[in-house]
């Protein structure tokens, strides 16, 4: 049985830094691209980051970009996002996904339960 358990959420003020956290298990996950979705309060859930099996392929919604960096490691099944210069927008749920591929999906097969994140203004 797959899990994938988020960690890292908070409140932080406005322009601070966030980083979570998003340990994969279950099943090998080798050729299988991680990512993060996010859902603010009344807003549909949307894609925010993606990265491939090797990490040679990195790419972000239009709004994170240059703000956001995800990383990955491998050894542990374990997917980042590093969250820089926190707007109020950004505040939501945020869900891990593992998709099979290169590239996370529009609907990822895997997703874990959430990590909150609020930014105050």
């Amino acid at each position: 049985q797959v899990q994938l358990v988020e960690s890292g959420g908070g409140l932080v003020q406005a322009g601070g830094s966030l980083r979570l956290s998003c340990a994969a298990s279950g099943r090998t996950f080798s050729r299988y691209a991680m990512g993060w979705f996010r859902q603010a309060p009344g807003k549909e859930r949307e894609f925010v980051a993606g990265i491939s099996w090797s990490g040679s392929l990195k790419y972000y919604t239009d709004s994170v970009k240059g703000r956001f960096t995800i990383s990955r490691d491998n050894a542990k099944n374990t997917v980042y996002l590093q969250m820089n210069d926190l707007k109020a927008e950004d505040t939501a749920v945020y869900y891990c996904v593992v998709d099979p591929g290169v590239r996370v999906g529009a609907h990822p097969e895997y997703w874990g339960q959430g990590t909150q994140v609020t930014v105050s203004s």
